[in-house]
């Protein structure tokens, strides 16, 4: 029989009414001839009340029993799920990351899938079973511990078991409808993508979009992997939520597909850097090595043999720059006469595969940003997208601005 992924986050499966309903869903592809695989995260909250527990007994955990803790929270959603298909007399088990197996990296907290074999769950498809339980987020390291993916890492379980298993799709259900052009309770003119090609996710993903998480769209992109992102809280159609697919698949796409946005993001300026080969080499080992997530990057131009370079980090990493830059300064490594950072702006990105046979993207985007007065403070940009960053204050404004300038609630 075809195969279908279905994955339910934390706020699907929160309480036991809501795992009812979930298991519902599932019932109806199982009458429909599907086997299914069901990805469960664990219900909604119980993942930060196990890693406080974590905290509150041991600051400087070992990592291996974090992740030991931490994953017990799918193992009883998956449990919970396997009962609740049984009471619906829909063959059912559960399964842990180390049953399947799930083979990882030894990475703790921040694992990497390597290998699903399907025997195993094939084999009981074989003999009866319709529908496996996959407790998500977990699997099992070469040394035989439980790790964990990081977060988000269901939404990363779900894409992996759909293309080890060649499933015909997909299906991530969420509190949301769908991909929509930007966030609905920043634009209220905001409307839902009935399709977005994979490039265009994984840039909004990156820039800011919450809906999916960046690691699973990207392991969608390279296996072809069909997603579907639905609500748990709405009736279903065939036609319903927002399908992530090749860009092939797409007829016609307006050249912008929407507006992403973060608001936690800083910009740090190094005041008179040497200009020379090898600086930002140097400047930006330093701030990897201090474990400093860098996005955009702008050198100025030279004068007398010095020069500004400017970067972009989150909020929360600006203390973690700074100590490398001083450490850097204090060696002898990188001569700079100061380290300036602005804690108060926000990124702003249009993102469209179309931008790509369209000109004049850019200089659109500048002039409505120009006529609201809003300053231009960093652009960067690539094959699909531009992103620049702006004074804080400026962003919702920034956002509905774009949207309505790019026409982003009417269709193609």
């Amino acid at each position: 029989m075809p195969v279908l992924v279905m994955k339910f986050g934390g706020t699907s499966v929160a309480t036991l009414d809501r795992i009812k309903r979930a298991a519902k869903r599932v019932g109806v592809e199982v009458a429909k001839g599907y086997d299914v695989i069901v990805i469960v995260s664990a219900m909604s909250g119980k993942t930060n009340e196990l890693v406080g527990w974590v905290n509150e007994t041991s600051p400087m955990y070992d990592a291996r029993e974090y992740d030991a803790i931490v994953s017990s929270g799918e193992n009883v959603t998956a449990g919970l799920m396997a009962l609740t298909l049984q009471e619906m007399d829909v063959p059912a088990r559960s399964w842990q990351g180390w049953q399947v197996p799930v083979k990882t990296t030894s990475a703790h907290a921040a694992a990497r899938i390597e290998e699903i074999p399907n025997d195993n769950i094939m084999g009981s498809f074989g003999n009866g079973m319709r529908v496996a339980v996959v407790a998500g987020f977990q699997g099992v390291s070469p040394e035989g511990r439980i790790t964990t993916l990081g977060r988000g890492g269901s939404d990363t379980t779900a894409v992996a078991f759909a293309a080890a298993f060649d499933a015909e799709r997909c299906d991530i259900y969420t509190d949301v409808d769908g991909i929509y052009t930007t966030d609905p309770r920043v634009c209220k003119k905001a409307r839902k993508l009935d399709r977005i090609a994979f490039e265009e996710m994984l840039e909004l993903a990156s820039l800011g979009a919450k809906v999916l998480q960046t690691r699973s769209v990207e392991l969608a992109m390279r296996y072809k992997v069909k997603l579907r992102v639905l609500s748990s809280f709405e009736e279903q159609s065939d036609e319903a939520g927002t399908l992530v697919c090749a860009e092939e698949e797409i007829m016609e796409s307006n050249v912008v597909a929407g507006v992403a946005f973060s608001r936690d993001e800083a910009k740090m300026t190094l005041i008179s850097v040497a200009d020379r080969p090898g600086i930002a080499a140097l400047i930006f080992t330093a701030l990897s090595d201090a474990g400093v997530n860098v996005d955009m990057i702008v050198q100025n131009i030279s004068e007398e043999g010095r020069t500004d370079m400017t970067f972009s980090c989150p909020t929360d990493q600006v203390a973690r720059a700074e100590a490398a830059m001083a450490e850097a300064k204090t060696t002898g490594t990188i001569n700079f006469a100061e380290l300036i950072a602005d804690t108060e702006v926000a990124k702003v990105s249009v993102v469209g595969i179309g931008m790509r046979s369209h000109t004049g993207v850019a200089a659109k985007m500048f002039q409505v940003m120009s006529a609201e007065g809003i300053n231009l403070k960093v652009i960067t940009t690539s094959e699909i997208k531009i992103s620049v960053l702006i004074d804080r204050k400026y962003m919702e404004l920034a956002v509905q601005a774009l949207h309505d300038a790019f026409e982003l609630d009417k269709a193609a």
